[in-house]
């Protein structure tokens, strides 16, 4: 189980980086899908934060993803090794997409979106426009990513069960 929340805490470090990378360095509208529409209407055009910044941006959200890839692969390959069954390898991915989840839900929407000026630093035309109010804006699609998690964990942990001996 130790390695499991390790696991859940790399996927974690991923998601920040790459909100991080497209937030701060990035900065084009067209990675704003999920954001509040007060956010997608607020927010303007943003010019490089310095020479850079955007291949930095990419570099950045290039590595997140190579995060979040490795931490499922160790996943599957540690439970291979360990002969994990089907139904370890489920709760393994259920417990790191769901611990991802309630992160987002925690870190990304509560904390950062609702009770901090994470985003107004960057954007400063959005100040008095995000706040606590905006908290549970998306529960559809976090409902929605639950039922995407329990199909993935399942699919995931069938895939790697078909290789341990």
């Amino acid at each position: 189980m130790g390695l499991t929340i390790l696991l859940s805490l790399m996927l974690m470090a991923g998601l920040f980086l790459m909100l991080y990378s497209v937030v701060a360095l990035i900065q084009q509208k067209r990675f704003f899908s999920s954001a509040p529409k007060v956010v997608l209407e607020n927010i303007k055009p943003k010019e490089e934060r310095f020479h850079g910044a955007h291949a930095l941006g990419y570099v950045l959200a290039a590595a997140a993803v190579l995060c979040m890839a490795s931490s499922l692969i160790i996943g599957a390959v540690d439970g291979i090794r360990n002969g994990f069954s089907y139904f370890q390898f489920l709760v393994r991915f259920l417990v790191m997409f769901l611990l991802l989840k309630v992160f987002d839900i925690l870190f990304f929407d509560w904390l950062l979106l609702c009770h901090s000026h994470f985003y107004q630093r960057y954007y400063p035309e959005l100040e008095g426009v995000l706040g606590p109010e905006l908290f549970g804006f998306n529960k559809k699609s976090h409902l929605l990513q639950i039922v995407y998690s329990i199909a993935w964990a399942s699919i995931i942990a069938c895939v790697c069960s078909v290789f341990v001996k």
